[in-house]
């Protein structure tokens, strides 16, 4: 697998969200997705309706069973997140067991070539610098949540690595560079 990078940019993310909305509703929510939770593509692709809708209202959190290291893992559904799915469903009329990236052509879930084209020409199409695929969705993830303040424990735990130095090297951040961390619990 070739190393890919994060989009760093927050005004570039934005552009992306921009351009994403334009072209498909999917699309969209598939980078907001993933660039809000850290889950890999492949279950992204594999997500069903049910898994993130309960018949009456979204899900809080949405559990994926990681068969690699035999754990359920909970990922949070934000604010963003929660209005992206209303914004699909408001436009798809959806069954639970549907697939939540359905393919145009059939009931089956977009491909995993396909996501890489949605992203990939979106961010080149914003003028995005660097590797990017799917897994940049992921790693955007990490290292916005390390640049905000999250723990790298945490990340580590959620990346399922070994040693916090292997989740820095991961999300490209160097050690030694400085950055302020608002930590704002406003209360």
């Amino acid at each position: 697998m070739e190393y890919v990078d994060p989009i760093k940019d927050i005004d570039k993310i934005m552009e992306m969200k921009k351009l994403l909305r334009k072209q498909s509703q999917r699309d969209l929510l598939l980078f907001v997705l993933g660039i809000n939770t850290g889950i890999r593509v492949s279950d992204l692709l594999s997500l069903k309706v049910e898994d993130v809708w309960d018949g009456t209202d979204f899900k809080e959190f949405l559990y994926i069973n990681d068969t690699k290291h035999d754990e359920v893992k909970a990922f949070y559904l934000n604010k963003s997140v929660r209005t992206e799915l209303n914004n699909y469903f408001m436009q798809t009329d959806f069954k639970g067991c549907d697939y939540l990236f359905k393919s145009k052509k059939n009931d089956q879930p977009i491909t995993r070539q396909q996501a890489y084209r949605i992203i990939h020409n979106a961010a080149m199409e914003v003028g995005v610098t660097g590797k990017i695929g799917t897994h940049t969705l992921r790693k955007t993830f990490g290292y916005h949540a390390y640049r905000k303040g999250i723990a790298i424990s945490i990340l580590k735990s959620i990346y399922n690595h070994t040693t916090p130095t292997e989740t820095l090297r991961y999300l490209g951040i160097d050690r030694n560079d400085k950055h302020l961390v608002k930590v704002d619990v406003n209360l």
